[in-house]
């Protein structure tokens, strides 16, 4: 299955905006006469699609029921951090404990990667965290490709809203799924990608690096490039 093209999401979204827009200024029906052109014309205000907020896309999730995932999840793990943050993380979906709790790295996995975003020299609370599909894979397998072709394009829209600067895509998933490649993160990792004009950089995911602690080395060095693009003294 093939994932929506970004551009009709967007012809859609201002669809949408003008329709709210007219039934929030009472009009009801087309009415194509010169009256009603003219009474138009002294809204004095254009009907210009207002920038999209992750508030307005939380809302548009709702209470999903788009995959096969809604069927055994207890929460929506949408993301967390700041609306305005120059870095967003990005990782592959939520686990047992996200899960519970509807926010997103706050496991085992998740107490490892706030290490790493301490370590260079930053906070949670001024970075954006979100994952790839936003409800629990059963037995934290791998999202499968509908799975993502259905949540991928809110994600895109986060990442639309939020216009960070750089992104970390954390593990296989995440830097497959937005890179449209099959090379695997060994190969992916160590240097920067464009994104749709922002700057991403895959490493490995805390999770793995619990199961493979040896790798932490590695990606120490991916946050040192990190911080000399992001301005962070190392």
């Amino acid at each position: 299955m093939k994932s929506t093209p970004p551009n009709i999401l967007s012809v859609l979204d201002d669809v949408i905006y003008t329709f709210r827009q007219y039934r929030q200024t009472g009009v009801s029906g087309y009415d194509c006469s010169t009256a009603a052109r003219e009474r138009i014309a002294q809204w004095h205000r254009p009907l210009v699609r207002s920038p999209v907020t992750l508030d307005a896309i939380r809302e548009d999730i709702g209470d999903c029921q788009r995959c096969g995932l809604c069927l055994k999840r207890k929460h929506i793990v949408f993301g967390v951090g700041n609306p305005q943050a120059r870095l967003v993380f990005v990782g592959e979906g939520p686990g047992r404990d996200e899960d519970l709790q509807g926010e997103p790295f706050v496991g085992a996995a998740g107490e490892l990667l706030t290490r790493i975003i301490q370590a260079i020299k930053l906070t949670r609370d001024e970075v954006y965290i979100g994952n790839i599909v936003k409800c629990r894979p059963p037995q934290n397998r791998n999202p499968l490709p509908d799975e993502i072709d259905t949540c991928l394009p809110f994600l895109k829209r986060q990442l639309d809203a939020i216009q960070p600067e750089f992104i970390v895509a954390l593990g296989k998933v995440a830097a497959q799924t937005l890179l449209e490649t099959d090379q695997a993160i060994s190969r992916l990792r160590g240097r920067f990608y464009d994104y749709n004009g922002m700057r991403l950089l895959p490493t490995y995911h805390p999770a793995y690096l619990l199961r493979s602690p040896e790798k932490k080395r590695d990606v120490w060095e991916d946050m040192k490039l990190l911080m000399k693009e992001y301005g962070q003294p190392s």
